[in-house]
């Protein structure tokens, strides 16, 4: 899964942000981007249709520290939200070490969050990936929003294996640095325990 440059003594993990159309996937990608320093991200490249686009780039973390002398790259990737796209979520999601399922908490994309972790699911699967042995976790997006479904429901039907979870609002920031701490740290975890990809 995750592939080591010798050259430059990294270990490349890819992180895919995973969810529903329009819950959030990009917003968390930009504001992770804009915070991060120059000197330590790649460019981030926008591969844009004409109803919607996969984000991804890559950044160093300097404070995360080293696995064996290597230090750790992280590559955060997007997937299309909707269900046509679905060869294109199957490609993103080739080779990952972690994700980040973004459900939307409105009340109306109860029934799109549920059909896109199904998804995800299926897509792992086939390309024989368990999403309970990855480093998975969840954020609940739009928490800022009047017409939010109450968390425990969200809880009940989107992670009843209890994975760490974080309520969030992409657009002010909030819980989006928390979230990616926590499926980065799961993956160094992995990392350490496995001895690290080929």
């Amino acid at each position: 899964m995750s592939f080591i440059n010798y050259a430059s003594r990294e270990i490349n993990c890819k992180i895919v942000y995973y969810g529903p159309g329009l819950c959030g996937k990009t917003t968390n990608l930009q504001f992770v981007y804009q915070k991060t320093a120059p000197d330590a991200k790649g460019k981030m490249i926008s591969l844009a249709t004409e109803t919607e686009r996969t984000l991804f780039f890559d950044f160093l973390p300097l404070a995360l520290g080293e696995i064996r002398g290597f230090k750790t790259r992280f590559h955060l990737y997007t997937v299309p939200g909707q269900v046509f796209y679905d060869a294109s979520r199957k490609l993103i999601l080739k080779g990952v070490d972690g994700v980040v399922f973004v459900a939307d908490s409105q009340e109306e994309r109860f029934d799109a969050n549920i059909e896109s972790l199904d998804n995800l699911r299926v897509n792992l699967e086939e390309q024989g990936y368990e999403l309970e042995k990855l480093p998975f976790v969840i954020q609940y997006n739009k928490q800022d929003l009047p017409n939010c479904t109450p968390l425990e429901e969200l809880r009940e039907l989107l992670n009843p294996d209890g994975v760490p979870e974080f309520t969030a609002c992409a657009q002010t920031g909030e819980g989006v640095f928390e979230t990616l701490k926590e499926v980065a740290k799961r993956i160094l975890l992995e990392l350490k325990k496995g001895g690290g990809g080929g």
